[in-house]
């Protein structure tokens, strides 16, 4: 396979997987008669399992120096108690996934959805399945078109729950996207939807905005806060860069938030202040509420 080929397969950028080539010796890419890289297909597989353990918070140097035995081991291990247990319901969506019946996935998620409300079926439901099928794919148990179709109905479902929550909105007013190159907006989404139902105004730029387009916008609509969406497969110098040039543009009072699958906002640490990391889903309503409160204490003083 291509390098073209294994970043749409893994979604690791190429320029990712140069570096661990030079740094980590891992991949070890053949070369065609035009002395293009090219990739085996069990490199491709460890890469794909590399690439599930790092949206767990894991460090690249840590697994690529494991073998295939030792990463697929890991890639079992349940490390994080606070991720819900497969449920029937999952069990259920994931059978319907793989059998390709779409519509009946729609049906069922839809349905979920009606019982439990936004919050809780985003949170119990959604991001949970969504975690439930990267490790079946990195397994190989399902394949990519299947992972971008669960994609596909959830985001129709998330964006029909947000269009039915309209009513009277509070400050904050929230901006929400990703940077150039992040690809996966399924997260951004389900925040979106769980800030909107916390009674906030979200304008979604969608993702890839461009650092000044983030700025421009965020003037346009007045807003009082950035949220970006950084998944962990995305380069960490690339985002330091971006989000601290984000945060010199942007106007002192707007807030930046970052949020994503856990290593991909962890490495933003070392930014200092300017920046609210969010580690969880959970902590939208927490930090609205807090985000209200420190407004509503300044007004009265």
């Amino acid at each position: 396979m291509s390098i073209a080929g294994v970043e749409r397969e893994t979604g690791l950028a190429k320029d990712t997987l140069r570096v661990w080539e030079r740094r980590y010796g891992f991949p070890r890419p053949e070369r065609d008669e035009n002395g293009e890289r090219v990739y085996p297909a069990a490199q491709v597989a460890h890469l794909r399992l590399v690439s599930r353990l790092l949206d767990r918070g894991m460090r690249p140097g840590r697994l690529l120096a494991l073998d295939a035995l030792a990463l697929a081991a890991l890639a079992e291990e349940r490390p994080d108690p606070q991720v819900p247990p497969r449920s029937a319901f999952h069990d259920l969506a994931l059978f319907l996934l793989k059998t390709h019946q779409s519509a009946g996935l729609r049906r069922e998620l839809l349905q979920m959805l009606m019982r439990d409300g936004v919050k809780r079926f985003v949170l119990e439901t959604a991001a949970p399945l969504t975690a439930q099928v990267g490790d079946a794919w990195a397994r190989g148990e399902i394949q990519v078109f299947e992972e971008h179709l669960l994609s596909e109905v959830l985001q129709s479902v998330l964006r029909q729950a947000i269009a039915q929550l309209g009513g009277a909105f509070s400050p904050p007013v929230v901006l929400l996207t990703t940077l150039p190159g992040e690809r996966h907006g399924l997260g951004l989404l389900m925040a979106e939807a769980i800030a909107t139902l916390e009674g906030a105004q979200c304008v979604s730029l969608g993702i890839q905005s461009p650092v000044r387009d983030i700025v421009a916008a965020a003037l346009a609509h007045r807003v009082d806060v950035v949220a970006l969406s950084i998944s962990s497969n995305a380069a960490p110098a690339e985002v330091r860069e971006s989000v601290t040039l984000l945060r010199s543009l942007l106007a002192p009072p707007v807030a930046l938030w970052c949020g994503g699958a856990g290593a991909g906002a962890a490495r933003l640490k070392r930014l200092g202040e300017g920046v609210e990391l969010l580690s969880a889903l959970e902590d939208v309503s927490t930090t609205l509420e807090a985000w209200r409160d420190h407004h509503a204490g300044a007004a009265n003083g």
